[in-house]
């Protein structure tokens, strides 16, 4: 017990580093994402840009720490000022990688929260289900750009291992906190394989994660300006201010704003019960793989579905017990879960971008280049091409939502489409948020293709293959009326 970082922490004065290390990392990532907010504003261009502030924000913590690493030869993050317990290695950047990895399931399960108010909804099943889809054949489309790329270049990049481009379609298609978590996956492969493991893994991860969020914010504001030019839509004013409505705070059968318990502290409390017991899950699962710590770490890479499966299981049994008379009013409210939820994207982004050491992933530079810029490429012209053809009413707005999506976060996607359907009057916005379903049902196989893929190259050629072969199927279940109806004309000639 002596040797725990908890117990010296106990020991540990008031006025220690160790015991503001915390607080002194988040008010970096909190005070980076002011300062880039600062700078959107006092600079029209960046402002136009779109690129989120929490993005902007990493990207100046990166761009200091790297130069400080190029002056001092250490890590700005590993000084002892940011170190819980510097003697057992939990530095400031290990905090930093905990609260991207956490900060990604509290997120995701304040989403699983909200509730549907089915009277308001335009959702149309049909057009939710092809977005599903759509979303898990982005996924192998990135995923099988990067596998070729690096199957093709592991012969001659040092350290860089066949299964690793695979990460493409979790740091463009999830966001920061799945690539580092299979970054890192690859990388602890050391432990297990020493002759196959991906150097530096988490930061090459997040790095990919980081190309995705440029490509989202200059490449969408890119495509939105030409159509603009082009007379196509009408692009949102930025100085205009969202009105919020009065209702979306408090509703009639909702519990007080000041009860016994704030109502934003309820909130707060059903996230992290429900995040808890998505740990309790997983060691439950961790059980059923008894010395398997590959498929041990695979199971804890699962916070953000785990936690996002406890939460639907929640709110139905809010419903059920509401419904028999059992609680009287709601508790869960959408408007401050939304809060939660996007506090938690904001702060896991800064952090995670702020996580990368630059100087680790220096012989991967044009690889990563490569990936992002091909990645961007074919993400763009897949989506493009859906939305023209299954969305033609509301093709932009589909296409901007899931672009956004794709290549950085559902988040990302909602500011690009607020640029041209402001009040969400389109189908997109509903069918980015209900198309979680579908996405889990047929992108579940592909995390488990991953954990075969970074074995051996031999595997990966083979996921290689399987992944075209499940594109195959999902195409064709994507594009379904079109292939049956041209077969129908066919055989009535």
């Amino acid at each position: 017990m002596k040797n725990s970082w908890v117990f010296n922490a106990l020991q540990t004065e008031l006025w220690d580093s160790n015991a503001w290390a915390f607080i002194l990392i988040v008010a970096i990532l909190c005070g980076s994402m002011m300062i880039a907010h600062m700078l959107k504003k006092l600079i029209p261009a960046l402002n136009k840009m779109l690129i989120p502030a929490s993005v902007l924000g990493g990207i100046i913590v990166l761009i200091f720490t790297t130069i400080y690493q190029l002056i001092t030869k250490d890590v700005f993050f590993d000084l002892p000022i940011f170190a819980l317990d510097y003697a057992n290695n939990i530095t400031g950047t290990a905090v930093l990688d905990t609260i991207t990895y956490h900060c990604l399931g509290i997120g995701f399960v304040a989403m699983g929260l909200r509730q549907n108010d089915k009277s308001k909804s335009k959702v149309n099943p049909t057009d939710v289900f092809n977005t599903g889809v759509t979303t898990v054949a982005t996924y192998l489309i990135q995923a099988i750009f990067g596998l070729v790329v690096t199957i093709l270049l592991t012969p001659v990049v040092d350290g860089l291992i066949d299964a690793a481009g695979i990460i493409l379609c979790l740091g463009f298609g999830q966001g920061t906190g799945q690539a580092m978590n299979f970054g890192k996956s690859f990388a602890d492969q050391v432990t297990i394989m020493p002759d196959y493991f991906l150097k530096n893994g988490k930061d090459f991860g997040l790095a990919i994660a980081a190309l995705g969020f440029l490509a989202a914010s200059i490449g969408g504001v890119i495509y939105l300006n030409i159509l603009k030019r082009q007379g196509k839509i009408q692009v949102l004013d930025t100085n205009d201010v969202e009105q919020i409505n009065p209702n979306e705070i408090q509703e009639k059968d909702e519990i007080g704003m000041n009860e016994s318990m704030d109502k934003f502290t309820v909130q707060l409390a059903f996230v992290f019960i429900v995040y808890a017991g998505a740990y309790g899950l997983m060691h439950l699962l961790k059980s059923f793989f008894p010395g398997n710590v590959n498929l041990q770490r695979t199971v804890f890479g699962f916070n953000f579905l785990l936690g996002t499966l406890l939460a639907v299981v929640l709110k139905a049994i809010f419903k059920f017990l509401k419904k028999k008379g059992i609680v009287k009013r709601r508790y869960l409210n959408n408007f401050m879960l939304n809060r939660i939820g996007g506090v938690a994207f904001d702060i896991m982004i800064v952090a995670g971008i702020s996580a990368i050491n630059l100087y680790l992933i220096r012989d991967y530079w044009w690889v990563l280049l490569i990936l992002g810029a091909g990645g961007t490429v074919l993400t763009f012209a897949f989506i493009h091409m859906v939305s023209k053809k299954l969305h033609p009413t509301y093709k932009h707005e589909q296409f901007f939502a899931m672009y956004g999506m794709l290549t950085g976060t559902a988040s990302t996607g909602m500011i690009l489409l607020r640029e041209i359907d402001p009040k969400f009057e389109t189908p997109a916005s509903d069918n980015l948020v209900y198309q979680n379903l579908p996405a889990i049902v047929f992108g579940f196989p592909i995390m488990m293709l991953i954990q075969v893929a970074q074995t051996s190259r031999e595997n990966a050629i083979l996921v290689l293959f399987l992944i075209i072969a499940f594109l195959a199927v999902l195409l064709t279940i994507l594009f379904r009326k079109q292939i049956f109806k041209k077969r129908k004309q066919e055989e009535t000639k």
